[in-house]
C-alpha cells in the first residue's frame, strides 16, 4: 500500500507496528477521546487545547443584549422575538431545542426581557436562564390547551407594548410568528434582522479569538489525517481521521471527503469512492468552539498530480489570494467575489458560474453560514470584524474539482487569514507547524 507517510518519509508506521489499512473505528476512553493505541501516530501524538478556549461570560452577553437595544431604537423596533438556535444562545445563553411547543425570549427596546414557555418547562428553563444575563426574567407560562401567542401578546402589554413593530428572528417557525400576529393584529411583525443580524455579524476581539483557535484546530486535525492517508481508504475511512484528530485535540468536528470526478461536485456524492495513487481529494468540514465555527477546504493529491491539476490549483491559489486582498472596511461586499472570479475566467475557467459555480464565500460565526455574503450583487460595504469563508472553487465536470478555503476577518486596514493558504497539491500543509 502506498501511504501518505511513505510520501513524507516518515517511518512512524514501522515504529507504530500496525499500518492503518481501511481506518478501523477507534476505541474511547472515559473521556471520550479516541485512544492513542488504536491510531495512527500523527493523530495518537495530537493533545487536547481545550484549554485555550475561553468562554463567553454573562457580561459579555448582557453588554450584547443592550448592542441589540440600540439596534433596535435605530430600527424602530419595539421587541425582538427569539426562539431556539444561535441567535438565542448568543444573547442569553440558553439552550433550546426546536418542537411544537413555543419557548421564546422576547427582548423589549426598553425595560426589562420576558419568557414564554410551557408550564412543564419552567424548572428547567430557570436553570438556564440563570447562566445567562437574563436569569431574573418574567416567566409566562402556558399549558398545553392554551395558546402560547396570547401569553407572548399579554407580556408585551404588561410592558406598554399593545401596537408598534416586534422584530421575529430569521429562524423563528412562521407558525410562532404568524401566531403573535394572529393574536395582536395591531402589531407590526417584522424582521429582526437589523438587530439580531446587526450584532453578530460584526466580531469582537474575544469572537475573533474562538474562531481563529476553531480553525486552527482544524487545520491541525486535517494535516494528522493527511499524514495518515493510505491507498485503498474510502472517504468515510478518512474523514473517519478527521474526526478522530477534531477529537483528540479536545473538540467534535470532521469533514466531508470528495475524490477524483466527485471532487467536481461542489458539496459531492454520496458514491461510494476509494483512494488511489494519483487521485485528487477535496475535504471541506470545521469544528466548534465555544459556538464558533471553522471552515476549511483543502485539495490534495495521493501522489503525482497532473500538469492540469497542478495548473488549477495555480489559478485557484491566485483566485483565493485576489479575494483576500480585495477585502476590506468600505468595499461593497460583491468587490471580493469579483475579484476572485476575474482570476478564474482571465484563466479561461469562465464566464460566470461556468467552472466556478458558487459566491466566493459566506459569512461565518456561531453558524456555518450567516450574513453577510460576499456575492454579486451584495453592495454592503465591508466593516472591521466582518468574517467570511474565502473559498473560490473550479469544477471541471468528469474529471475534478479544486477549492481552496480558508476563514478571513476584515481588519481595520485590510483583512487576514486565520490560517496561512495551501501551497501546493503535493505538499498541502508544509506552512503550518501544528
Amino acid at each position: 500500500m502506498i501511504s501518505r507517510r511513505s510520501f513524507l518519509g516518515a517511518s512512524a508506521t514501522a515504529a507504530a507496528g500496525t499500518a492503518l489499512t481501511g481506518c478501523t473505528p477507534a476505541t474511547s476512553d472515559a473521556s471520550g477521546a479516541s485512544s492513542a493505541q488504536d491510531l495512527p501516530p500523527s493523530i495518537a501524538r495530537l493533545t487536547s487545547w481545550a484549554d485555550r478556549a475561553t468562554p463567553i461570560t454573562t457580561e459579555e452577553r448582557s453588554a450584547r443584549v443592550e448592542k441589540a437595544k440600540r439596534l433596535m431604537r435605530d430600527a424602530d423596533l419595539d421587541a425582538v422575538m427569539l426562539t431556539g438556535g444561535t441567535s438565542m444562545v448568543y444573547f442569553t445563553n440558553v439552550r433550546w431545542g426546536g418542537g411544537e411547543r413555543l419557548f421564546t425570549v422576547v427582548i423589549p427596546v426598553s425595560g426589562d426581557a420576558f419568557v414564554v414557555c410551557p408550564a412543564f418547562e419552567e424548572d428547567r428553563a430557570r436553570e438556564q436562564l440563570a447562566l445567562g444575563p437574563l436569569g431574573g426574567a418574567q416567566i409566562y407560562t402556558w399549558e398545553e390547551h392554551q395558546n402560547p401567542s396570547e401569553r407572548v401578546a399579554q407580556g408585551l402589554r404588561d410592558r406598554g407594548i399593545a401596537g408598534g413593530r416586534v422584530g421575529v428572528e430569521e429562524t423563528v417557525q412562521f407558525r410562532f410568528s404568524n401566531g403573535v400576529a394572529l393574536v395582536a393584529p395591531q402589531l407590526q411583525v417584522v424582521s429582526a434582522d437589523p438587530a439580531t443580524a446587526g450584532c453578530r455579524r460584526v466580531k469582537d476581539d474575544h469572537e475573533i479569538a474562538l474562531m481563529r483557535l476553531a480553525n486552527e484546530v482544524t487545520l491541525t486535525a486535517y494535516k494528522a489525517a493527511y499524514e495518515a492517508l493510505e491507498e485503498g481508504m474510502t472517504q468515510t475511512d478518512f474523514g473517519r481521521l478527521v474526526s478522530q484528530a477534531h477529537d483528540r485535540l479536545g473538540f467534535s468536528g470532521g469533514a466531508s471527503v470528495q475524490t477524483g470526478q466527485y471532487a467536481a461536485l461542489p458539496h459531492g456524492s454520496i458514491q461510494p469512492q476509494v483512494v488511489r495513487e494519483g487521485t485528487i481529494l477535496l475535504i471541506d468540514g470545521g469544528c466548534g468552539v465555544e459556538g464558533y465555527r471553522s471552515d476549511i477546504s483543502r485539495t490534495f493529491v495521493l501522489g503525482q498530480p497532473t500538469d492540469k491539476m497542478k495548473q488549477v490549483f495555480d489559478i485557484e491559489f491566485r483566485a483565493q489570494t485576489a479575494a483576500l486582498e480585495a477585502a476590506a472596511p468600505g468595499v461593497p461586499a460583491e468587490n471580493v467575489d469579483r475579484a476572485a472570479r476575474k482570476v478564474i475566467e482571465d484563466a479561461g475557467y469562465g464566464p460566470g458560474y461556468t467552472y466556478f459555480t458558487h459566491r466566493v464565500g459566506h459569512g461565518i460565526g456561531m453558524d456555518g453560514h450567516e450574513w453577510p455574503y460576499l456575492v454579486r450583487g451584495n453592495d454592503v460595504p465591508l466593516v472591521a470584524g466582518n468574517t467570511f469563508s474565502d473559498e473560490p472553487g473550479i469544477y471541471i465536470p468528469g474529471e475534478f474539482g479544486v477549492r481552496l478555503e480558508d476563514i478571513l476577518v476584515v481588519t481595520d486596514d485590510g483583512a487576514e487569514l486565520f490560517t496561512p493558504q495551501s501551497p501546493s497539491l503535493e505538499e498541502p500543509f508544509a506552512n503550518w507547524p501544528h
